[in-house]
């Protein structure tokens, strides 16, 4: 019942049920804003198999219920945040020994963390986050090991971090800020490098350096340090990051030159090194920075030139004030025009000669030696194979946790699409720092690990230019220990054929934008990518689900046919006409696409194939999805194709 309008009490006896599994309350105006608001609770204790409750986002009120603590053992995720709950987390709440995620947010509770919660084992998600929790994180936090993501942010817990928190080495994403904690950063805990989305300790009283264990986060996308009483240089290690999206680390005392520590950050999109003591020049190579969309560098002791390409570019991304020593840069930043000395004039000018002349010099004795040297490999490689060849057949290795990471957790501002079969999200992977299409498997639907399969056989040994290209698969296990499956597909930036066609965009249809010569393009592309699996395979296959949805466009508007979900392979020795169709039963396909024959139980032939790009001709050249009322005197569809 969740995600509605339902509003007033939760019948107390709502337990009745006594074979209930999951309850799912959750986004809703429910509660009456008194104390008896969750006697409900006390009901749910009958049933003995419950192992999901949601009742967050409501209007609960009251003290925390110690009967939630007497529910099923089976209970392995529970959320009962964004709720006016006041009172302290019993202690019995470590009986729930199953519990995979436990959510207590943004609530009234006070008190402190139960030590009971070390005995959750099982934990993969805790957040307690945004509460009014005092007294120290238990130390025995650090059993549970099996934890990826502890929250605890907008507290007012106290002490040093649990050095027994380096047990937890699934960590994916730690978060403690805005507390009172105080004492150094453990080595340890910075040194975590399962960390890999975000490692967040800001407004505390963290004295002391950053560790140079900091450096074993090469994968993390965010670190916030900022706000703390931190001291001393970056560490230089820091230069071994590779995914950094954002890095905060304002509001400390730190000191150096800072020249050469950011240089591997690419992939930054928020750098904020403001208040401190950082001293030298600024980094010219943050110009070419593409991600790079905020830069504060404010009241430091920078001095010199401020670039002005990038994201110097853009006064409203870029913050330098308090920088008395720096001049130049973009005209809104209103800095004084930067001091050229005549001498300079000349001594560039008698470099630049000198440079001019060495720089000749060696591209002559560069051409000398590389003549004969491009003779004698020309006449080597005719004689020896290509060792290109021998890289065929390797693949990229992901794991489950890589997948996470790229998608942002499956992140539903990533979802660029869904299938039969599964959802498709685009992201990043670390290997190869280029975008790509992540296809996960939904395991519960029937079929769905026998569509993966196929889908992994008919693309394993196939390439053509039409063709959407998989990268590499993944078969694995979640944290939450289920079966996962994923195929990880060239991204394409221009989305499916299906947009194109039908869908709006600022009120007009995308289908204006493509000229007729742009759609009798992809027509032909379509037909070349049936072409070659119909013909120029090794073992010929059948699409059997063409359609707008299926066929997907590049950058530069070139088609490639995707999803083969619903593959088969055709066998390309035939016995006789009776024989030429492979039979499939129940096959599944796409109604108004799919050839009408095999809806009633035919055979699969490259035919079906040939009679959906006909519809698809159809459709492309008049934007319309065909119907037989596109035609008259009684001629359909069907016949028309």
């Amino acid at each position: 019942m969740g995600d509605n309008q339902f509003s007033g009490p939760v019948p107390k006896n709502i337990g009745w049920a006594k074979n209930l599994l999951r309850c799912d309350l959750s986004y809703n105006y429910l509660g009456l804003g008194r104390a008896d608001d969750l006697k409900f609770i006390a009901s749910l204790t009958n049933c003995s198999n419950l192992n999901m409750l949601f009742i967050q986002r409501n209007h609960f009120f009251g003290l925390f219920p110690n009967s939630l603590a007497n529910l099923s053992t089976h209970l392995y995720w529970l959320a009962i945040g964004e709720n006016q709950i006041s009172g302290n987390i019993p202690n019995q709440i470590g009986n729930l020994i199953n519990l995979q995620n436990l959510g207590i947010y943004d609530t009234f509770i006070t008190g402190s963390i139960p030590t009971s919660i070390g005995r959750l084992q099982n934990l993969q998600e805790l957040y307690l986050g945004n509460n009014s929790l005092s007294g120290k994180i238990p130390y025995n936090i650090g059993n549970i090991t099996q934890l990826t993501h502890l929250d605890l942010i907008y507290n007012n817990l106290q002490g040093s971090m649990p050095l027994s928190l380096a047990n937890c080495t699934k960590l994916l994403r730690l978060c403690l800020s805005r507390n009172n904690l105080t004492g150094t950063i453990p080595e340890q805990i910075i040194g975590l490098s399962s960390l890999s989305m975000e490692l967040s300790l800001s407004q505390n009283f963290l004295t002391g350096s950053l560790p140079s264990e900091v450096g074993n986060l090469k994968i993390l996308e965010i670190l916030d340090v900022s706000q703390n009483k931190l001291s001393g240089e970056i560490p230089s290690t820091l230069a071994d990051y590779k995914s950094m999206r954002q890095l905060y680390m304002h509001g400390n005392t730190f000191r150096g030159d800072v020249s050469s520590v950011f240089t591997t950050l690419t992939s930054i999109e928020v750098l904020d090194l403001s208040y401190n003591n950082f001293s030298g020049k600024i980094p010219k190579y943050l110009e070419g920075f593409k991600f790079l969309q905020y830069l504060n560098l404010s009241f430091n002791n920078f001095e010199g030139e401020v670039p002005k390409r990038g994201v110097f570019g853009n006064a409203s991304a870029i913050s330098v004030v308090g920088n008395d020593n720096l001049c130049g840069g973009i005209p809104e930043l209103k800095l004084p025009a930067c001091p050229v000395l005549a001498n300079d004039r000349r001594g560039k000018a008698h470099v630049s000669r000198v440079i001019i002349l060495v720089v000749s010099a060696v591209v002559c004795l560069i051409f000398l030696l590389c003549v004969p040297a491009s003779l004698y490999w020309i006449r080597k490689s005719r004689k020896k194979p290509s060792s290109l060849s021998s890289m065929e057949g390797r693949h990229l290795r992901v794991s489950y946790a890589e997948l996470l990471k790229a998608t942002d957790g499956f992140s539903s501002a990533n979802l660029i699409g869904t299938g039969s079969y599964g959802s498709v999200y685009k992201g990043i992977l670390s290997h190869i720092e280029n975008v790509v299409a992540v296809k996960v498997l939904n395991l519960h639907l029937m079929g769905a690990s026998k569509s993966f399969i196929a889908e992994c056989n008919a693309l394993r040994k196939i390439r053509h230019r039409n063709l959407v290209k998989i990268l590499t698969s993944c078969s694995s296990i979640d944290f939450g220990g289920n079966d996962f499956k994923a195929l990880v597909l060239e991204f394409m930036p221009n989305g499916s054929l299906e947009k194109w066609l039908h869908s709006k965009l600022d009120g007009q249809h995308q289908l204006g934008s493509l000229n007729f010569i742009k759609r009798l393009n992809i027509a032909i592309d379509i037909a070349s990518a049936l072409d070659y699996l119909h013909h120029h395979c090794h073992t010929p296959i059948v699409h059997c689900d063409l359609k707008p949805s299926n066929i997907f466009l590049d950058e530069d508007m070139n088609a490639h046919v995707g999803d083969f979900e619903l593959a088969k392979f055709y066998p390309r020795i035939i016995q006789s006409s009776s024989e030429d169709l492979s039979s499939t039963t129940g096959l599944k396909g796409t109604i108004g696409y799919i050839a009408p024959e095999y809806g009633a139980g035919g055979h699969v032939s490259t035919a079906g194939d040939v009679y959906s790009y006909g519809i698809l001709l159809l459709e492309i050249f008049t934007g319309k999805r065909p119907t037989d009322d596109m035609f008259k005197d009684g001629l359909s569809l069907h016949k028309f194709v």
